[in-house]
């Protein structure tokens, strides 16, 4: 043994042994306070009885999401739908749809002030050659359309592929106004770009989007796939989860998981109000005073007229929304049909969570 060990006596060995142990359990403590102090930075208390209270409206169940600075704050379950449950998201699929359309944009294959009747001569021939990709992400394609219902869901299945479906916009359907002035909410423009992209991008619309947008996003069970004619403006199922990532995507301003899927240009592009009241013509109940963008619902702006709150709600319930100005994402997923007595509740979620998360500085 040293020498210098030998002159330390017992006594003094106990005590710097216990001094080590306290300052290892000091560690631990402020490591524990630190976790509880993250966890308890917003209370959701509120948010449980209020899902809750929905459990009979919507018997197909459902969950409710918050995102926010990396991850989830808050997830509530009712039924049998969980994080990974797939279900039909009907028109949040325009989000996706625009978001492809999008990443043409990036490369330079598209402008958004293209004419249609560029790739699809047929529509300058009925007096359509005006209408550019811009009219068809934003509803004002100026063509005829039936409103977004089960109806129109059913009937739109005679077609066999997306070029018969939009090659019957241009022959068959009327026009209404002139592209840019009218806002009619439909399938008509979204489905037209979703058929743009398939000839620049020489391949079919569901390829293109796993390519492009739900494989970058880790999207594994997303898909537009159909025995009919493929449907961009509303035929996707999702998950929660993968509807999240897109979220999280769009919220990061076209980042996900430290790589780029959107140019943060194309973001804003998608955030820029293409209406006002005076535009719209027909809107879903549910949507009644907001603006539309690109692809999404615009439901809150600032005093400049920026957009600071952006959604994409679809006729089976699941609503889709980022918040700007207080950085998070809400996703309340479910398979029941929207109806406008609901938008209420949505809008009590929301509510609560702003509470809770104050705006950016």
């Amino acid at each position: 043994m040293p020498n210098w060990v030998q002159g330390i006596t017992k006594s003094e060995i106990m005590s710097v042994k216990f001094q080590h142990f306290c300052v290892k359990v000091s560690l631990g403590l402020i490591f524990l306070l630190f976790f509880q102090a993250t966890q308890a930075q917003y209370n959701f208390t509120a948010l449980d009885p209020l899902v809750d209270a929905a459990k009979k409206e919507l018997s197909g169940g459902a969950i409710v999401l918050v995102y926010k600075d990396g991850k989830i704050i808050y997830q509530k379950a009712l039924g049998e739908f969980t994080a990974k449950t797939q279900a039909p998201i009907a028109s949040c699929s325009k989000w996706l749809t625009a978001a492809l359309v999008m990443s043409f944009v990036d490369q330079g294959k598209l402008s958004l002030d293209d004419k249609v009747s560029k790739y699809i001569p047929i529509f300058a021939k009925y007096l359509k050659g005006y209408i550019t990709i811009r009219d068809c992400l934003s509803h004002m394609t100026g063509i005829e359309s039936e409103p977004i219902s089960l109806k129109s869901i059913v009937e739109r299945k005679g077609f066999a592929n997306l070029e018969e479906e939009v090659n019957d916009f241009a022959t068959k359907k009327a026009i209404q106004s002139n592209p840019g002035l009218e806002f009619r909410y439909s399938s008509v423009g979204l489905d037209i770009a979703g058929r743009i992209v398939e000839i620049v991008g020489k391949r079919g619309f569901e390829q293109l989007m796993q390519e492009r947008i739900t494989r970058p996003l880790q999207m594994r069970n997303t898909s537009f796939s159909s025995f009919d004619a493929v449907n961009p403006s509303g035929g996707a199922l999702s998950t929660p989860n993968d509807y999240m990532n897109f979220l999280t995507m769009m919220l990061n301003k076209g980042m996900f998981s430290g790589k780029r899927v959107l140019s943060e240009s194309s973001i804003e592009a998608m955030h820029v109000l293409r209406t006002n009241s005076s535009t719209i013509k027909y809107a879903p109940k549910v949507a009644a005073g907001f603006n539309y963008g690109l692809g999404e619902w615009i439901q809150e702006t600032d005093e400049n007229g920026k957009a600071t709150v952006v959604s994409c709600p679809g006729l089976f319930g699941t609503w889709p929304l980022i918040d700007m100005s207080r950085d998070y994402a809400l996703l309340i997923f479910t398979n029941s049909l929207l109806k406008e007595s609901k938008r209420e509740w949505y809008g009590q979620i929301k509510g609560i969570i702003d509470q809770q998360i104050s705006r950016k500085q």
